[in-house]
């Protein structure tokens, strides 16, 4: 009886082991996964903090202590989705073994009626130039030299060369099926939020919890608010808590993930094994964001062949989880990078999906219900598109820490004719002065003085007909059309240095501010500074950024039938 007893013991401890070490490994922690409720934070951003760690004593652990993220997209027959709102998570599909496409579904909000137009233009246009100056900044005083010189230190020490730190192929045990599906997520215009952005609907953790976060081709860390928020700006809906979520996993300061990111100054010195690593973001002018680096699981809906929504979990998303943040993200809880550095939402998805990504903004007036998609790979539609232009990128080659996308404008046409701009307005110099880029965290277009005068000017010249309206800054010129049925307004294009020409419907450089006024949507920049292509004039056209080949795609699409 006692043996038998004592048999009975041990089948239960060997099972409590085994059923502990399977839920671990369902969770995905690891040794260095922690909870942020065993953290205590200063009321300073010092980041001395040592993650909380838990041996269950069983035979079961990961190999690496430390490693490098392997962001890999895994599928479930059943999820549960907390939206807020009650949605649920449908039934996954599986993909091919090849690399897909990810399409995500790009939904607009309409301006709200009780948003005056004229404000609208003026709260949108003072941010757009405090982003200017930020991006000026940025470049100037090269912040990003941080993490270039943490990239060669880490270099020296260990004699191998440097190998971005972004998703490797995933492996045949994630796929199966024969046909290629596409991954879905919603991306909203911010105007009913407050913000010129554009922003997506991301499901974050496990269970996955629903947050809009701007799409920003500007930058390239990805990060949201966390709890504890100890200095965190309005946003809709809750706070994003490490706590609620299994697959949640602070990287450590020892991990090599850890040099990709720049850290608090002054920085805190790095002793314990499972310490977390601090990082800080700085968009130049008192934006910025401050807490610790990790990775987490989102998942994004699934269209199939057949048109089905599904839902698919994208594993070891490095993020930055923020505790301290301040700036222009009204209405949002963190924002989505999508620039050319490693840390960049489309630069982790690339061995997954491949090097290029689009978007198609649909126009910022339009209903509700209208959407379009942000695509993660190879779009054959659009690379089949008989307007399809493209414009090689310039610049960031020789910088692995570059994250604008930068075009080379040789000068621009008004109503056919071409504007004589001194061609060295348009350089981008070896300081890092100057130069195009396309940005979707821009609102309108900006080009650098003297092309901005002389836009304005030829545009003044060639307009007839229509009253000055004067008392409407920042925007010049503006017109009277009360009593016009259709508008007659000279025809805009950029010519680009290789000779790619990009020309614009008025309504993508023209923007109504009241029911009889219109107004030139360009303005300018100081001379040296950046100019800047922004998503009112992206709007209808879809814009595809082939890395792989190094260059700019669009084609006029309506967007909401993408």
């Amino acid at each position: 009886m006692v043996l038998k007893v004592s048999f009975i013991l041990v089948l239960l401890v060997i099972c409590s082991c085994v059923v502990k070490a399977i839920s671990e490994n369902h969770n995905h922690l690891n040794k260095n996964g922690s909870s942020l409720a065993a953290i205590k934070f200063p009321d300073h951003p010092s980041f001395n903090v040592v993650s909380s760690s838990d041996d269950t004593g069983c035979s079961f652990s990961n190999s690496e202590k430390f490693g490098h993220s392997e962001a890999t997209m895994t599928s479930a027959k059943e999820a549960h989705v907390d939206g807020g709102e009650g949605e649920k998570g449908e039934a996954f599909l599986a993909t091919n073994p090849h690399k897909q496409s990810v399409k995500l579904h790009l939904k607009h909000r309409s301006v709200s009626n009780e948003v005056e137009p004229k404000k609208s233009v003026v709260d949108f246009t003072a941010r757009d130039l405090t982003r200017i100056q930020t991006l000026h900044r940025r470049v100037i005083e090269k912040k990003n030299q941080n993490t270039i010189s943490r990239l060669q230190k880490a270099q020296e020490k260990s004699k191998q060369s440097y190998k971005p730190v972004v998703a490797p192929a995933a492996s045949p045990e994630y796929f199966s099926g024969g046909y290629s599906s596409q991954l879905v997520a919603t991306l909203e215009s911010g105007v009913t939020l407050g913000s010129g952005e554009y922003f997506m609907d991301v499901f974050v953790g496990t269970p996955p919890k629903h947050f809009s976060l701007i799409l920003d081709t500007g930058s390239d860390l990805n990060w949201i608010q966390c709890v504890p928020c100890i200095a965190c700006f309005e946003q809709s809906g809750p706070y994003y808590d490490p706590k609620d979520s299994s697959s949640f996993k602070n990287i450590s300061c020892h991990d090599p993930r850890c040099q990709l990111v720049s850290s608090p100054d002054p920085p805190k010195p790095c002793k314990a094994e499972n310490q977390t690593c601090p990082y800080f973001y700085w968009y130049g002018d008192s934006s910025n964001t401050t807490g610790d680096f990790a990775v987490e699981t989102f998942t994004v809906n699934l269209t199939t062949p057949t048109g089905k929504s599904e839902l698919k979990h994208v594993e070891n998303v490095m993020f930055g989880c923020g505790h301290w943040n301040r700036g222009l993200f009204h209405g949002a809880a963190g924002l989505l990078g999508l620039g050319r550095g490693p840390l960049s939402f489309a630069s982790q998805l690339q061995s997954l999906y491949g090097h290029s990504f689009s978007y198609c903004l649909v126009d910022r007036n339009s209903n509700t219900s209208v959407s379009s998609k942000l695509i993660f790979g190879e779009d054959k539609e659009l690379l089949s598109h008989p307007n399809l232009n493209f414009t090689t990128f310039v610049g960031g080659k020789e910088n692995p820490a570059d994250t604008f996308y930068y075009v080379q404008i040789k000068s621009v046409m008004v109503d056919g004719e071409v504007v004589k701009i001194p061609e060295e307005t348009w350089h981008l110099s070896a300081e890092g002065a100057g130069g195009t880029i396309i940005d979707s965290g821009t609102t309108l277009t900006y080009f650098a003085d003297p092309a901005y005068e002389m836009i304005k000017e030829a545009f003044m010249k060639k307009i007839k007909g229509y009253a000055l309206v004067e008392g409407l800054p920042p925007l010049k010129p503006c017109y009277n059309v009360s009593g016009i049925e259709k508008m007659e307004l000279p025809d805009f294009g950029i010519l680009f240095a290789d000779g790619a020409v990009w020309n614009f419907p008025v309504e993508n450089y023209f923007i109504q501010i009241d029911p009889d006024v219109v107004c030139l949507a360009i303005l300018g920049t100081p001379r040296s500074a950046l100019s800047i292509i922004g998503n009112y004039q992206q709007q209808n056209f879809h814009i595809l950024y082939d890395m792989k080949k190094s260059r700019l795609g669009y084609a006029p699409m309506k967007c909401a039938d993408v």
